[in-house]
């Protein structure tokens, strides 16, 4: 193992907990960037894949200051790799939604409308936010959608503290 993974799956070094902030940040602001810069609106399940990454970012900041408490920090360390794997698994689902493998939740079609409302207020009510469907792709890259390439990324990051985890066991 080069000296690098020793010091960043060392948990003592709180490199592996600055990795998980870092990184949950990084997915954060670019969907806020998609979102304010890109005009995307997010969807139901788009805003869930964004609370998963809080949640990843706030157990990150947790493990690094229990870093010279290895055996707590590692606990938070497993903490975020699962919280990445249900990332995985909601932006996997939100990607079979798109491509119309399946249906998405009631919620995936977008707000409900008070229909007690008077014809002006009802007016106002669609035109102030943005309908944003779970089953419409509103961009891809090379066919990857943002929910497919947020699945791969968040695999890939449950599967880095998986790793961390297997090499301070084994040592």
């Amino acid at each position: 193992m080069s000296k690098f993974t020793e010091n960043l799956f060392d948990f003592r070094t709180g490199w592996m907990a600055l990795l998980t902030i870092l990184s949950s940040a990084a997915m954060l602001a670019g969907a806020l960037a998609f979102e304010y810069i890109g005009g995307l609106s997010p969807c139901v399940l788009c805003m869930y894949q964004r609370w998963v990454y809080v949640c990843a970012a706030a157990i990150g900041l947790v493990a690094w200051l229990l870093r010279k408490h290895p055996a707590l920090a590692r606990l938070f360390i497993a903490l975020a790799g699962l919280s990445f794997f249900i990332e995985s698994a909601v932006a996997a689902f939100h990607s079979g939604v798109e491509q119309q493998w399946w249906e998405g939740s009631s919620k995936c079609q977008g707000d409900a409308i008070d229909l007690s409302l008077s014809s002006e207020e009802l007016m106002a009510q669609l035109l102030d936010k943005p309908v944003a469907r779970c089953d419409q792709i509103p961009w891809d890259l090379f066919g990857i959608s943002m929910a497919g390439y947020n699945m791969v990324i968040a695999l890939a990051l449950a599967v880095i503290c998986l790793m961390a985890l297997r090499k301070n066991t084994a040592s």
